[in-house]
């Protein structure tokens, strides 16, 4: 096990709440710009003349970029530091909806979600990695709840704000409008830079000496976390992806409030998340939490997917079942933070993390092409079941982990 001398030294709540709060606004960000171009397919679809398919090819390309690149920023975190992986992140984005806002062919299109997804691979291991130095251990709990929620309220935010400029002023002036929030971004960040600084030696110097670059690699936890957030990350796929043909399907609800349903999951979700937080700082039994949270969760999913609740009631049980999930992420994020560092030390934290996540986005691509096609075979329950069953396989990584760690 890693010495306590590992650990981040307690600091003040002024300094603490300053580096959550600008690690939390740079994650609001970087979920915002998630979701730079779907809420304007309805109007990049008629201009480029494009089929469903190749606008999900998009988002596939931005999942494929971003995956790929958030294993491989990790190390040039723990090499260079957070903070100005941070910014090239946000330039990055800069760029995407700029690009964006001067499309003239689908090409474009697909360069914006590549420039998008590659600004979007850096977060989570920067993030990580400063919140897991800057932040005293008392307060990590609440530190990953915020992240957490910032995150929600980013994918909140793009929708609202996209299709309100496109409607108003087209969808190219959306895209000017996602920039020069991104250049705000990028200003605050670069205006708060010490909130992100890390002292350079401890950078570099593990107080159990350096391990070999690769060396996480062959940590049994470390696959078990990569599992359990391409676990996850796929059951969330699912309902992001079909939530609202699922419930008009299998309970007759209308467009508007089958699409309440996903709203109610999302916001369930981030209530969740601030009440995991609180539980997270009181509980050490991370992995125990996660497994009664996304337990619960399934069985919720399941009960769902038998089409016999009331017609009434299921705008609440989606909300419920995003509650149990939120209330696992601050668990989950303290659970890859314990695999980390019980063999490699504070000097991995970003190749960690950033491996670690990757399988978010592998989850997020492969979740539509999984259940795509009971879709479309009428097998709506079974997406639900679906579901329940990867939360389930989700439980036992967690526990996995907590086992080996």
């Amino acid at each position: 096990m890693t010495s306590a001398a590992a650990l981040p030294e307690p600091g003040g709540l002024r300094r603490d709440a300053r580096v959550i709060g600008l690690i939390g606004f740079a994650h609001g960000t970087s979920h915002f710009f998630h979701l730079l171009l779907p809420p304007l397919f309805p109007w990049l679809m008629p201009e480029f003349g494009l089929s469903f398919t190749q606008a999900g090819a998009i988002m596939t390309v931005f999942f494929v970029v971003s995956g790929v690149g958030q294993a491989l920023a990790g190390f040039v975190v723990d090499h260079a530091g957070p903070r100005r992986v941070l910014l090239a992140g946000i330039a990055c984005f800069v760029l995407a909806a700029l690009t964006l806002a001067a499309a003239g062919s689908y090409a474009t299109l697909l360069l914006a979600g590549a420039l998008a997804g590659l600004g979007n691979s850096v977060f989570h291991p920067a993030d990580f990695t400063v919140l897991n130095r800057k932040v005293s251990p008392a307060r990590l709990g609440h530190a990953f709840s915020v992240h957490g929620l910032s995150g929600n309220l980013g994918w909140a935010l793009a929708p609202v704000f996209l299709t309100g400029i496109a409607a108003a002023a087209g969808w190219r002036t959306a895209g000017l409008g996602a920039a020069a929030l991104g250049a705000l971004a990028w200003a605050v960040v670069w205006l708060r830079r010490e909130a992100t600084e890390l002292a350079e030696p401890a950078a570099k110097v593990s107080p159990g000496g350096a391990a070999p670059t690769f060396a996480f690699l062959g940590a049994g936890a470390v696959w078990l976390c990569f599992a359990f957030f391409l676990l996850i990350t796929a059951a969330l796929g699912a309902l992001q992806s079909f939530a609202t043909p699922l419930m008009q399907n299998l309970y007759g609800l209308t467009v508007a409030a089958a699409a309440a349903t996903l709203t109610a999951y999302m916001l369930g979700g981030g209530a969740g998340i601030v009440l995991g937080g609180v539980l997270a700082s009181r509980n050490a039994a991370h992995d125990r939490l996660i497994a009664a949270a996304l337990g619960t969760a399934a069985l919720i999913a399941a009960l769902v997917a038998s089409g016999a609740l009331p017609d009434w009631s299921v705008v609440a049980a989606l909300g419920a079942m995003g509650f149990c999930s939120g209330i696992a992420g601050p668990s989950r994020d303290l659970l890859v933070r314990r695999a980390a560092t019980s063999r490699f030390g504070q000097q991995a934290y970003g190749r960690v993390y950033g491996f670690v996540y990757s399988g978010l986005d592998i989850g997020l691509a492969l979740s539509p092409l999984a259940f795509g096609p009971l879709m479309d075979a009428g097998r709506f329950g079974a997406v639900l079941v679906g579901v329940a069953l990867l939360q389930a396989a989700a439980v036992l990584t967690a526990l996995g982990v907590g086992r080996s760690t």
